[in-house]
């Protein structure tokens, strides 16, 4: 049960990210999210628009892992484990914050998950 809301929050997570860097990355509620100028966004938006798509593989695994319910172990274990690792390589090579709102949220629901809550 905890593993599957942690699992749900983390896939909603991604969902958001998907918001985030696909549909407002160029308006100045992203630029606030991310603290970047209007002249960064501008130039950054294509590749803001293929990270959000990748958060969006993220959240799709995660939802289908949920709906196969006890026989999507293996699907939850294996997109939680890539939002961990992405999560820690956008923590060593962007942001810090990226470790609180990306990796530990996806290691709690990994460990839920493995511990059987």
């Amino acid at each position: 049960m905890i593993a599957t809301a942690l699992t749900g929050l983390v896939a909603l997570l991604h969902l958001y990210f998907l918001y985030l860097e696909m549909v407002v990355w160029d308006t100045p509620a992203g630029r606030k999210v991310f603290g970047t100028t209007a002249e960064f966004s501008a130039q950054s938006k294509a590749l803001a628009m293929n990270q959000g798509l990748y958060n969006g593989f993220l959240a799709a695994g995660l939802a289908w892992g949920l709906w196969l319910g006890g026989d999507g172990f293996a699907i939850k274990a294996f997109f939680l484990g890539c939002v961990v690792i992405a999560g820690l390589a956008g923590a060593a090579t962007v942001s810090r914050k990226i470790l609180f709102v990306q990796a530990i949220p996806g290691a709690l629901a990994l460990l839920a998950l493995v511990a059987g809550w």
